[in-house]
C-alpha cells in the first residue's frame, strides 16, 4: 500500500482503540512463529517485524525452515495473517474475522509444520500485552471496522516512510533499522550516539506508537536516553510537546497531526527538530553526519 497522509483524517485517532487491541493479539501469532524458529538476540531483535508495504503487513524476519524458508505476518487492512516466500509472494491467508485466537494458531502452525519450521503455538512469549476479549478466546470482529483498519494500516505505513528517511539521513550504520517491535506495537528506529549498550550508550529513539497506556491515539515520540530531567527540557515546536510520566519524550499526537496542513511535511520537520533537540540533551558534543 501506498502511504496516503490524506487518508489519516478519514476516522478520528481516538477511534482506532478497538482495531488497535485486536491488531496487537494478531500479531503476537507473527511474534510467535518467529520466536520459535530464530536464535535469541539481545532485545528480542528475532522477534521484530518490518513494514511490508507491498502487502500492507507487518511482516517477520525470514523463517528458515527443513523443506523451505517462510515469512509471516499480518496484513492490517484486511486484518489477515499470510504467510510469504521471500518478500512478495503470499501463499496462503486466513482471514481473522469470525475466527478466534486459537483457529489462527492452528491454521499457522499447519503450514509452518509442512515447511519444517517449528510450531507457533508451542512458543511463549516473554511480555505482557493489553487485555482484549479475543485473547480469552472471543473472535475477532474486524468485518465491522473495516475503514478503522485501513486507516490504522496507513498510520504505520506513512510512518514507516518518515522514520525510514530519517533513519537514512543519520549517520551510516548509527541508526537501526525501522521495525515493529511486538510487545509495544510500535515501529521505530534508534540512533546510538556513542559507545555502551543499549542500556548505557546515549541514544535517541524516534517512531510511532499506534496507540497505548499513555495516549489513547497514534503518536509520533522522540525520546532520549538517558532520560533528561524534566527541568532541563526546552520548548518544542508546536504542536508537540514533551511527555514526562513514566517515560521522557517529545509528543506529537495524532488529532495534531490530522490538523495540520502538509501533514507529512509538518511531521517530519516536527520530528528533525525533536531529534536534534534530542540529541543536544544526551550527547552535547557534536555528532558526525
Amino acid at each position: 500500500m501506498t502511504p496516503s497522509w490524506d487518508e489519516l483524517g478519514k476516522i478520528d485517532p481516538k477511534a482506532l482503540w478497538e482495531a488497535r487491541l485486536q491488531a496487537h493479539h494478531a500479531v503476537q501469532w507473527v511474534a510467535r512463529a518467529a520466536g520459535a524458529n530464530s536464535a535469541a538476540m539481545p532485545g528480542d531483535t528475532q522477534s521484530n517485524l518490518g513494514w511490508n508495504r507491498d502487502q500492507g503487513a507487518l511482516v517477520s524476519h525470514e523463517l528458515r525452515g527443513r523443506s523451505q524458508t517462510l515469512r509471516v505476518g499480518l496484513a492490517i487492512t484486511t486484518m489477515s495473517l499470510i504467510v510469504l516466500r521471500d518478500t512478495t509472494a503470499v501463499i496462503d491467508r486466513f482471514a481473522l474475522d469470525g475466527k478466534r485466537h486459537a483457529d489462527a494458531g492452528e491454521w499457522l502452525d499447519r503450514i509452518l509444520a509442512a515447511a519444517g519450521l517449528a510450531l507457533a503455538g508451542g512458543a511463549t512469549l516473554a511480555y505482557a500485552i493489553p487485555a482484549h476479549p479475543v485473547g480469552d478466546g472471543a473472535a475477532y470482529a474486524s468485518g465491522t471496522q473495516r475503514g478503522e483498519f485501513a486507516v490504522l494500516a496507513d498510520w504505520f505505513a506513512c510512518a514507516d516512510e518518515v522514520l525510514g528517511a530519517i533513519q537514512g539521513s543519520l549517520p551510516q550504520g548509527a541508526a537501526s533499522p525501522v521495525r515493529c517491535w511486538p510487545h509495544h506495537f510500535d515501529i521505530a528506529t534508534l540512533w546510538t550516539l556513542g559507545e555502551g549498550d543499549v542500556q548505557t550508550a546515549p541514544s535517541v529513539g524516534i517512531g510511532m506508537c499506534p496507540g497505548d497506556v499513555h495516549f489513547a491515539q497514534p503518536y509520533f515520540y522522540v525520546t532520549p536516553w538517558p532520560r533528561p530531567a524534566p527541568e532541563k527540557l526546552p520548548p518544542l515546536p508546536p504542536p508537540g510537546d514533551w511527555h514526562t510520566s513514566e517515560f521522557v519524550g517529545a509528543v506529537l499526537g495524532g488529532d495534531a497531526i490530522i490538523a495540520l496542513p502538509d501533514r507529512a511535511v509538518r511531521t517530519r520537520q516536527f520530528l528533525d527538530a525533536a531529534v536534534n533537540v534530542a540529541r543536544r540533551l544526551v550527547a552535547p558534543r557534536p555528532v558526525k553526519r
